[in-house]
């Protein structure tokens, strides 16, 4: 039987036939209010690029389990499928690759009139160990970030209980456990990063 490592750069994330799901941590004072209320309060900066992950555990590498300063609430937000496809086909790479773009300025010009840009970290797993493949990590600017506020935005639930619970387990060594409580991220297929 042939076993099929996992590709090097793949979207996995927990999704239905109409949202996708994305992690964010903030301070108490954002995260809580736009839980409560399901949308981002007043004073979340809407003109600064904004990075949503698809990866619960590279948001608890990220935020150290809900623990760093200024990530204390690890909020899953629930947007629509066809706003994140939007975002991923107008995505423009953060790093340039010579492979992909060719020539330098080509990238620089994409990456200035892009309003989503895609940056590949390595995933993790429950001891948020790097793994050899990569999760994508989506930043939002822009009229992105306005459509992800305004139109994209379908619920958004304070997970930081669940961070909290898994973390707990993996120090005691309970694996089999901790696995249990993960959000079931599959490989999403939806349209392919764009350059």
């Amino acid at each position: 039987m042939e076993v099929r490592a996992t590709p090097q750069r793949q979207i996995r994330a927990l999704y239905t036939a109409s949202t996708v799901t994305v992690y964010q941590a903030y301070d108490p004072a954002l995260g809580l209010p736009a839980a409560r209320d399901g949308r981002f309060p007043a004073g979340w900066k809407r003109e600064r690029m904004t990075w949503v992950k698809p990866s619960f555990l590279w948001m608890m590498y990220r935020s150290g389990w809900g623990t760093k300063e200024g990530q204390r609430t690890v909020l899953a937000v629930e947007i629509r499928r066809d706003g994140f496809d939007w975002a991923v086909r107008n995505a423009c790479l953060s790093h340039y690759e010579r492979e992909t773009h060719g020539e330098r300025a080509v990238w620089q010009r994409e990456l200035k009139r892009a309003p989503a840009r895609v940056q590949w970290d390595p995933e993790r797993d429950l001891r948020l160990q790097a793994l050899p493949y990569r999760s994508l990590q989506l930043g939002l600017a822009g009229e992105a970030v306005r459509r992800y506020a305004d139109e994209w935005v379908v619920d958004i639930r304070d997970v930081t209980p669940l961070a909290q619970r898994v973390h707990a387990l993996v120090r005691d060594g309970q694996l089999d456990a901790a696995r249990a409580l993960l959000p079931a991220e599959r490989v999403y297929p939806g349209p392919q990063v764009g350059s």
